[in-house]
C-alpha cells in the first residue's frame, strides 16, 4: 500500500533549525552550508549539549521517535534522516512546534551518512525501526540493513554503543542477524521484549502501532559495539535508486 501524502506544516513555522536536505553531491543545503568531506554528527547541534550523545535514526518516517525520543532525553541529540523529502519536512514541522534544541531531520539517504560522511566511533546509537523490505529479489540490493550498511554502523558506533533494528519480516531480521554477527564488530544481539504501550502514541513509531494493533508479530534485537577495532573502508556508492526503477 502507498504511503499517504505527508501533512505540509504550517507555513508560519521556522524550520530552519530543524530541517536539512542532503542532495545527491552530497551536500547539505537549506540555509546551512558543511563541506562534502567528512562530518561529525555533532556539528549539526551548535550550541546544543556540548559533548551530548547522539543518536542516529534512520528513516524516520512520520517523526514519532524523533519527537517522543528528544523529550524523554534533553541530555542526547537525535539526528534523523528520511529519504521522502515530504516525510522529512513534516518530522521538522512538529519537531518545530516542540521546540526540539536536540533533535534535527536530514532528508536524503542515511546510507550515504553512515557509509560515506560519518567518521568513526561517531554516534552513541542508530535506530532502523521497520525499513522497507523490498520484497522483489531485484530490489535487495536497497535494503537498508544490507551488509555493507551493518559494517559501517559497526565503525560509527562507539564501543558500547547500540543498533537497535525492529522489523515486522521474519526472514528480513534473521538475515540481518547474520550479516552483522559477521562484521565481527557487535555482541551477540540481545532480545528487546515488547512491552505494554501506556497510551496509544506509546509505540517507536507510527508503523509498530499499526502492525501491534493488527495482532502481528514484530522482531527486536539491541546489538552492542564490542571494542574489536574497525577495519571497514569508507566507500563511494552509487547513484541513490528510485522507488520508480524497474
Amino acid at each position: 500500500m502507498p504511503r499517504r501524502a505527508p501533512k505540509k506544516p504550517s507555513p508560519e513555522l521556522d524550520l530552519s533549525a530543524h530541517f536539512l536536505v542532503l542532495t545527491e553531491d552530497p551536500v547539505f543545503r537549506e540555509g546551512t552550508d558543511f563541506r562534502t568531506t567528512q562530518l561529525d554528527p555533532r556539528e549539526l547541534f551548535p550550541g546544543c549539549c556540548p559533548g551530548a550523545p547522539v543518536e542516529l535514526e534512520v528513516g524516520s518516517g512520520k517523526g514519532l521517535f524523533l519527537t517522543s525520543a528528544a523529550t524523554a532525553a534533553p541530555d542526547r541529540c537525535f539526528l534523523g534522516v528520511e529519504i521522502s523529502h515530504g516525510y522529512a519536512k513534516m518530522t521538522a514541522g512538529r519537531l518545530a512546534r516542540q521546540g526540539a534544541a536536540n533533535a534535527r531531520i536530514v532528508a536524503g539517504d542515511g546510507n550515504i551518512l553512515v557509509r560515506q560522511l560519518f567518521p568513526d566511533a561517531c554516534l552513541d546509537a542508530i535506530h532502523v525501526y521497520f525499513p522497507d523490505p523490498w520484497w522483489k529479489a531485484r530490489h535487495r540490493k536497497r535494503r537498508v540493513l544490507s551488509d555493507a550498511f551493518l559494517a559501517h554502523a559497526g565503525r560509527v558506533l562507539v564501543p558500547g554503543g547500540v543498533l537497535h533494528a525492529w522489523t515486522d519480516v521474519e526472514e528480513y531480521f534473521h538475515e540481518a542477524m547474520t550479516a552483522a554477527a559477521a562484521t565481527g564488530l557487535f555482541a551477540l544481539p540481545a532480545d528487546v521484549p515488547e512491552r505494554p504501550a501506556g497510551h496509544d502514541l506509546d509505540y517507536r513509531t507510527h508503523f509498530e502501532r499499526r502492525t501491534r494493533l493488527a495482532g502481528a508479530p514484530v522482531w527486536r534485537a539491541a546489538l552492542e559495539r564490542n571494542t574489536t577495532p574497525p577495519q571497514v573502508t569508507r566507500i563511494a556508492l552509487p547513484p541513490v535508486p528510485r522507488a520508480d526503477d524497474a
